[in-house]
């Protein structure tokens, strides 16, 4: 069962008894979580918790996704979803309603101990391959859907694209800050400049505009 350590995250695990993967989770030098408490379907005890992130591992996001948000209600904890499925639909359906992916195989407890971490400053954290599967989405775009993407692109600076092209890999601030020998304030800043001209609420809507996985704002 998931251990306790003395500070940090609270975290629901939604999941079916048996079924989650990391009994060693978190551990008890984990920098960023704290403990992790078991719910199992249909998630009616989630609206009782205080949790500052909920992981839901499912077989099928597209239905247990969908099941999850109904439990949590007015919740407004993030979400991380763990599954086995890697298709392009199920990522960036999963994404677009504003939750982190991690397909199972593709990552380490330690990575999810940092997508939690990132889910509570607003980051939309992916594995590499639900990252993949997002800029399959991107490449099956029509010609015309692919020119405004293009089109809308060009409205970032040089410096602010290469913020989107490491944000759109899964990468926080922090990170991309130390990618490119900038503050994280510096990155911050530049990315509400860009969710203005993206048109976009937040990193996820501003991911999916710049792959192309999302409808384009009129120029």
């Amino acid at each position: 069962m998931p251990t306790q350590s003395s500070q940090g995250l609270s975290v629901v695990l939604a999941c079916a008894e048996g079924e989650w993967p990391h009994d060693d989770w978190p551990a008890l030098d984990d920098q960023y979580v704290s403990s992790a408490l078991l719910i199992s379907p249909p998630y009616r005890a989630l609206h009782r918790t205080e949790a500052d992130v909920v992981v839901l591992r499912c077989e099928d996001p597209s239905v247990s996704f969908a099941g999850l948000l109904e439990a949590m209600g007015s919740m407004s904890a993030p979400v991380i979803v763990v599954s086995p499925r890697r298709d392009t639909d199920t990522v960036v359906e999963v994404f677009r309603g504003g939750a982190g992916y991690l397909v199972e195989g593709d990552y380490c407890t330690c990575m999810l101990s940092s997508a939690v971490m990132a889910a509570t400053v607003g980051h939309t954290y992916l594995s590499p391959i639900a990252c993949a599967a997002l800029r399959d989405a991107a490449r099956r775009m029509p010609g015309e859907e692919e020119d405004a993407r293009e089109r809308l692109r060009s409205l970032l600076s040089p410096r602010e694209r290469q913020i989107m092209e490491l944000l759109s890999t899964g990468l926080g601030a922090q990170e991309i800050g130390l990618r490119l020998r900038l503050s994280e304030k510096t990155v911050r800043n530049n990315l509400s400049n860009i969710y203005a001209k993206l048109d976009a609420r937040g990193g996820t809507e501003a991911v999916l505009r710049w792959l192309g996985a999302a409808p384009m704002v009129r120029l």
